[in-house]
């Protein structure tokens, strides 16, 4: 496995100008120290100003992503690790909500993951469930360094053995292990998006989508977009991922997205 480089002057020119899409983490990626910092929103601006389709990838809750979805200027989220993709039409302003699996297999499995999460919260006391996990459709989010702890490293992966164990897939992000049921992940649904809304096949996709990460369960993302980059703040993750960033910024989290965005639009202003 390649070591990522640190020096975003080193990204091809002309894979830059290639790009129509850039597909980002939100926790710790768009974010710092838990706020949206106005340079990370500016830089969404631009971005969509000048043409480039910008896509939150998430594990984040359906409420939020709504939200997103209505009022940022982004073409689209995919929310609760892969589970939907929430969109403003850009004609008629409604929210387009396209999901992966259907509303009786989704209801369906809320009530397995909420037994899952009473089985984890008996094991573990100090665990939680996310603050928001009343905002959630698809998946079951159990904090482990948002509101409480940080949780002990053998806890969190206990918690991820009681969801794996229970039949769930499960994904430790920087602050919640995300469990679910369903065939589905953030890169799956990704390219489902980009096919069905924007008729691009595997390859179109990789050629023309950039990745932005910042942790562990970001691996898949990084896999299967070629041109990947992390925030700096991925650093200490790194020897433990199976898939890694082509490029780390120099900055942390929101200041590390704001870093890239101005060297792909100086880029693209070049061209």
């Amino acid at each position: 496995m390649t070591n990522p480089l640190f020096d975003l002057r080193l990204l091809p020119s002309a894979d830059v100008r290639a790009l129509r899409f850039v597909l980002c983490d939100v926790d710790d990626t768009l974010t710092h120290d838990g706020r949206l910092p106005a340079a990370t929103f500016a830089a969404l601006e631009r971005l969509h100003e000048a043409g480039l389709k910008v896509v939150p990838v998430t594990g984040g809750a359906a409420g939020w992503c709504d939200m997103i979805a209505r009022y940022w200027p982004v073409d689209a989220v995919i929310g609760e690790s892969g589970a939907f993709a929430f969109r403003k039409h850009p004609g008629r302003g409604r929210i387009e909500r396209h999901y992966w699996l259907t509303e009786a297999q989704r209801r369906e499995n809320r009530a397995r993951l909420m037994h899952l999460g009473q089985d984890i919260l008996r094991q573990i006391p100090e665990a939680a469930l996310a603050a928001d996990q009343a905002y959630r459709e698809c998946d079951l989010a159990v904090d482990h360094s948002q509101e409480i702890g940080p949780l002990a490293s053998a806890d969190i992966r206990r918690i991820v053995t009681i969801l794996e164990q229970g039949g769930a897939f499960a994904r430790v992000s920087s602050i919640h292990v995300n469990g679910w049921f369903g065939g589905y992940d953030k890169h799956l649904m990704a390219l489902r998006f980009l096919a069905q809304v924007h008729g691009l096949n595997r390859t179109q996709a990789q050629e023309q989508a950039l990745f932005v990460g910042d942790a562990p369960n970001d691996a898949g993302m990084f896999a299967h977009f070629p041109l990947s980059v992390g925030v700096a703040n991925i650093l200490p993750h790194l020897p433990a991922m199976s898939a890694r960033p082509t490029y780390v910024t120099q900055a942390q989290g929101g200041h590390g997205f704001a870093e890239l965005a101005e060297h792909l639009l100086s880029l693209s202003d070049d061209g």
